[in-house]
């Protein structure tokens, strides 16, 4: 649990550092870059830039504090350092640094993935629990694949599926050869006949998993799914969000402890479900920093979206750049 939250924490924290890159290359003043939250135990000032660095007792994520973003601090118009006084291109790529650091480090990351991995695709058919009333209870067991179906090949991506090979059984005896722990073994089961509606079928009464099979990219072909990556992922999800708007379908509520929780369980299944969460969470980062409300890099991107289209500078606002 202490890896997930301190990963997590990463990602937030490279957000932060595209946000204080970009601001330095704009000759924007940075006036403090702390990481955590909570009390500080440690902070000093650079000699070159005199940005304070402190680290706070919390080591969670990380804060940039922007001279001129906050309308508590009242920034002279003639100093030309401070964010509200550089020119709008320069505002607008220093907001705009934080969630693109998030999807560039998706892509990165996925491309690491497609190069070392490959692409999973749906390939066997696994066992993911079995009812009980059948006879397949007892015989097959959570975490079994399926390798065939009266010794002929079963897959999930090409020929007959598992429920035609069932059903054209006819509720005759069929013999699964299936691997587990490493093994392949042979087990008899009888179909069993249920009534759905007007008709009746036959199952075996298990719930089944798909199981991936890693292919092979060329360099080229993976980095264009990487540099795809992060936009596909963010149009998949912008999707689902108006599917939800719509009713169509229900919302998964989850937050910090849901995603640390399957942080946690990613890093217990392997390196490849730890990078694919570690993309899925940088693209939802960069998003949920693009929403234009308080605390969030969106607000300052509606406000210079504001001054671009009318030629006004907007109202201060009370967000710092975070």
């Amino acid at each position: 649990m202490v890896v997930a939250i301190a990963a997590l924490s990463l990602l937030v924290i490279l957000h932060e550092c595209g946000h204080y890159l970009v601001a330095r290359w704009c000759q924007i003043r940075i006036e403090r870059f702390r990481l955590g939250f909570g009390p500080v135990l440690l902070e000093r000032a650079s000699r070159k830039t005199a940005t304070r660095f402190a680290l706070a007792l919390i080591p969670f994520g990380a804060y940039a504090k922007i001279r001129g973003m906050n309308v508590a601090e009242d920034s002279a118009p003639e100093d030309p350092h401070a964010y509200r006084n550089r020119p709008v291109w320069q505002r607008l790529v220093t907001v705009l640094a934080g969630p693109a650091t998030n999807y560039l480090l998706a892509s990165m990351l996925a491309m690491v993935l497609y190069t070392c991995h490959g692409i999973d695709v749906p390939h066997w058919y696994g066992v993911d629990d079995v009812m009980q009333g059948y006879d397949a209870y007892g015989k097959l067991e959570h975490g079994d694949r399926i390798l065939a179906v009266d010794h002929r090949p079963l897959y999930i991506d090409s020929g007959p599926s598992l429920i035609e090979r069932v059903l054209a059984s006819g509720g005759a005896p069929i013999t699964l050869t299936i691997e587990r722990d490493g093994q392949a073994r042979e087990v008899l089961i009888t179909p069993r006949q249920d009534q759905t509606g007007n008709e009746t079928a036959w199952r075996l009464g298990v719930k089944p998993l798909a199981e991936n099979l890693a292919i092979e990219l060329g360099t080229f072909d993976a980095t264009r799914r990487a540099l795809a990556y992060p936009f596909v992922l963010t149009a998949t999800i912008v999707k689902a969000q108006y599917r939800i708007l719509l009713g169509s379908e229900k919302a998964d509520p989850g937050g910090p402890v849901r995603m640390t929780m399957e942080f946690a369980h990613s890093l217990s299944s392997g390196w490849v479900a730890t990078l694919k969460l570690m993309m899925l969470l940088n693209v939802y980062l960069g998003m949920l920093y693009l929403v234009p409300i308080p605390g969030l890099d969106g607000i300052h991107l509606v406000s210079l979206a504001y001054q671009i289209a009318t030629r006004r500078r907007a109202k201060r606002t009370k967000t710092p750049l975070v």
